[in-house]
């Protein structure tokens, strides 16, 4: 079952739009969308690791952009987008607690939401509600999310066949293992 998906996202990863798609991904993921644009990313990578930095460069810029909307969204419409985001999140109750300390610690927040699995939309919006300084955001997002996409891109490049092999006769075991990784993430986030 998860072969023809894995060969779809192969064959997508080689198509010439691909790094479009990534950086639409990356862009919605910043702000709404609650899937990481790894997902594509790394089989972006492993079709062509040639082409790893670029990759990287576009899911950063993107990402960072699509971080300005939900800054945007916090700044301009917490209350009628921000909030229900947050809700959905399971994050709404933590709002007053999370108030109090953003902006002393912003920079620290920003940069280890764009680097861990913490929800970096949750950052983005809070950033723009808190009223934290949109240039502190610009700079520690650009280079949180920099990091965080060069550092997977330098370990594809540089262990990608290994990796796709492994990947390709271990398919079922690296899904699995992805899922519950994501899924664990999510529920440490919402119970802690």
């Amino acid at each position: 079952m998860l072969k023809p998906l894995y060969d779809w996202t192969m064959r997508l990863a080689e198509h010439p739009r691909a790094l479009w798609v990534l950086a639409i991904i990356s862009f919605v993921e910043s702000s709404v969308f609650p899937i990481p644009p790894d997902v594509l990313m790394i089989p972006l990578i492993l079709a062509a690791p040639h082409r790893a930095w670029l990759i990287a460069l576009v899911a950063t810029v993107s990402s960072v952009l699509g971080g300005l909307l939900g800054y945007g969204i916090g700044f301009f419409a917490f209350e009628q987008i921000g909030q229900p985001i947050l809700e959905a999140l399971g994050k709404l109750d933590r709002i007053e607690e999370f108030n109090a300390t953003f902006n002393d610690a912003g920079f620290w927040a920003v940069l280890g939401a764009g680097i861990t699995p913490f929800p970096y939309k949750v950052i983005t919006i809070m950033s723009g509600w808190t009223g934290m300084p949109i240039m502190t955001f610009v700079v520690t997002s650009i280079v949180a999310r920099g990091l965080r996409f060069f550092i997977v891109a330098a370990l594809l490049w540089k262990f990608g066949a290994p990796v796709r092999d492994f990947i390709e006769r271990r398919l079922g075991l690296v899904f699995t293992a992805f899922f519950v990784l994501l899924i664990g993430g999510f529920l440490a986030l919402r119970f802690l």
